[in-house]
């Protein structure tokens, strides 16, 4: 068993949702967060996703000095550890754009799960 981690822009969302129904996985978690990574931000990006002259002026001035953070959504997945590439693949699909703070996709193993309704653990769990 596996859990798959994708931390993505907060656009993405819904394309990862449906996208990830399409090929069958459903059961997600998403939760916002927010956060930088260790490269500068590219400021044409974000005047790109719609921040006009003055609140561009203003989030650079705050990005530069370390104080702002970036939104994001966190997902995680349960999955069987065959289901792992499939579900890697389609969030990279959707998400991969090439430019800086695309996301990021951790893949974490889980020792044991149990499904509180049934008391089911291990694989049948999830």
């Amino acid at each position: 068993m596996k859990e798959v981690v994708a931390i993505i822009r907060m656009n993405k969302v819904n394309q990862t949702k449906k996208a990830l129904a399409d090929t069958g996985i459903c059961g997600l978690h998403a939760i916002k967060v927010q956060g930088r990574g260790r490269s500068p931000v590219d400021f044409t990006l974000l005047a790109q996703l719609g921040a006009n002259e003055e609140i561009g002026s203003t989030i650079q001035d705050s990005i530069a000095r370390g104080g702002r953070l970036i939104p994001k959504r966190l997902l995680t997945v349960m999955a069987h550890d065959d289901q792992v590439p499939g579900i890697i693949g389609t969030i990279l699909q959707v998400n991969q754009e090439g430019n800086r703070g695309d996301g990021k996709i951790f893949v974490l193993p889980v020792l044991d799960a149990l499904r509180i309704r049934t008391g089911e653990s291990g694989e049948a769990a999830i």
